[in-house]
């Protein structure tokens, strides 16, 4: 009886990772996220996935991102009741990540009621956050490189994938086949995280492919933030930069903190986290010290860099002072929260900056920024962008092209198939093709809801 996976979701783009793999009546999902980027996209969120929820047997999560994770609670709520398994750092994260995600969806449908810009009479959020709440306490941890049984039969190890606190790869062994989850795999150079652990031999690989066809700059973070906030200083104006509240978030603060203490930018500068997530996960790197490079001193310092803002009335209140100033707030590609309202505010002034910090999917405002279009659509209206415009090169949380073939390179034997997933189509099929290549090992881009034999 042949084990099976059908990719439902990251598969010739870099969102939405589902992996349903099935053995005779047992089966379980490897990441359960939500699309992102393009509308065509999103709607697939609203479809139901073709499984029944209540004859899932579990959930394996390599990592917390939403694109991850940020399905969970449509999945509880519609009668999936068997555990989520995870590393400590990704259960943490989870707790943070889902609820915010469903209240801003939930103020989201509210403020498109209130001004009637929605098509939907009334607009409504894809899920609630009651409904993310409902679905923590099937959250299971299990400590990373260590084995366990998911369902009867099955093993599962959890290792260190670097990108953010928790991240990790995950090696499912069913029926004798070893198939092998990259998740998103961080930098061996990463300013906050420890490089990824080797991978282990596996029969089948799923590798993914942000940044499959592009390698990073050798620029450090701090050699390229530096000139770009002294000139905001100089002139000023007010810096919005959205942010991941998990990962780019804490780089950037970190890399204020050092340019201050090194005297490269005013000591003086005021810098806001306006993102209540980003805020505790902040907090976060105090109670998982072995999963990062960062000293107890710069932890410290990363932590004080900002004035935290969490309460609505204090965001709205920064909308009141004059810059120079600095005001990271989520979303990372400005798809929705507390930056939409200061990118509408202040990106129609030519001193002020708007300052994009890694990886724009298509289809979302943080793409249109990056693209220089001189408008962009927030809450119905459209946006003059007088500001200036710019994207740093040095933050991404993923590894590069290069990267990612020398990892695979660890490996004790070559893999009988690799699937090149989580990355769009021409990312994912540059990185195919060197697999081939360079490697000479069997390589492919499945297609959104095929179904493979492993």
């Amino acid at each position: 009886m042949s084990v099976n996976i059908t990719f439902l979701g990251a598969a010739g783009t870099v969102t939405g990772s589902k992996y349903w793999v099935r053995h005779g009546d047992q089966s379980l999902l490897v990441d359960c996220g939500l699309f992102q980027g393009y509308k065509p996209l999103r709607l697939r969120n609203w479809a139901p996935v073709p499984l029944e929820p209540d004859a899932l047997g579990a959930v394996l999560l390599t990592h917390a991102h939403l694109d991850h994770s940020g399905y969970l609670p449509l999945l509880a709520r519609e009668g999936f009741r068997g555990k989520v398994y995870c590393s400590a750092g990704t259960r943490d994260l989870a707790r943070i990540l889902l609820p915010d995600s469903g209240h801003i969806q939930e103020e989201d449908a509210l403020f498109a009621n209130r001004h009637g810009f929605s098509k939907h009479q009334p607009a409504l959020p894809l899920y609630t956050r009651q409904d993310a709440l409902d679905c923590l306490p099937l959250f299971k941890t299990v400590p990373q490189r260590s084995t366990f049984a998911p369902l009867t039969g099955w093993k599962a190890t959890f290792q260190p994938a670097g990108h953010i606190l928790g991240a990790s790869s995950i090696l499912l062994e069913v029926a004798g086949r070893r198939i092998l989850f990259s998740g998103d795999l961080g930098r061996p150079d990463d300013s906050l995280m420890n490089p990824p652990d080797a991978p282990p031999a596996a029969d089948t690989v799923l590798i993914e492919s942000t940044y499959g066809d592009r390698t990073h700059p050798q620029d450090q973070l701090l050699h390229e933030l530096g000139p770009v906030l002294q000139r905001l200083a100089a002139r000023g104006g007010v810096a919005i930069v959205p942010v991941f509240a998990v990962g780019r978030a804490q780089a950037l603060l970190l890399a204020i903190a050092q340019l201050k203490e090194q005297g490269l930018i005013p000591h003086g500068l005021p810098v806001f986290l306006d993102s209540p997530m980003a805020v505790s996960t902040t907090h976060l790197f105090e109670h998982h010290p072995g999963e990062h490079r960062l000293s107890p001193h710069e932890v410290r310092a990363m932590t004080r860099a900002a004035t935290m803002v969490s309460s609505t009335d204090e965001s709205k209140a920064l909308a009141a002072r004059h810059g120079p100033m600095v005001i990271l707030s989520a979303s990372g590609m400005a798809t929705g929260g507390r930056v939409l309202h200061h990118l509408a505010h202040h990106a129609g002034n030519h001193r002020n900056m708007v300052i994009l910090t890694g990886y724009q999917s298509p289809g979302t405002r943080g793409a249109t920024l990056a693209s220089g279009a001189r408008t962009v659509r927030i809450h119905g209206k459209d946006v003059e962008i007088q500001a200036e415009v710019v994207q740093l090169e040095s933050t991404s949380a993923h590894a590069d092209s290069d990267q990612l073939l020398r990892w695979l390179q660890q490996m004790p034997s070559p893999p009988d198939q690799v699937y090149v997933v989580h990355g769009d189509l021409p990312a994912a099929d540059n990185l195919r093709t060197r697999i081939e290549r360079e490697l000479h090992w069997r390589a492919m881009v499945p297609e959104q809801g095929s179904t493979w034999p492993l």
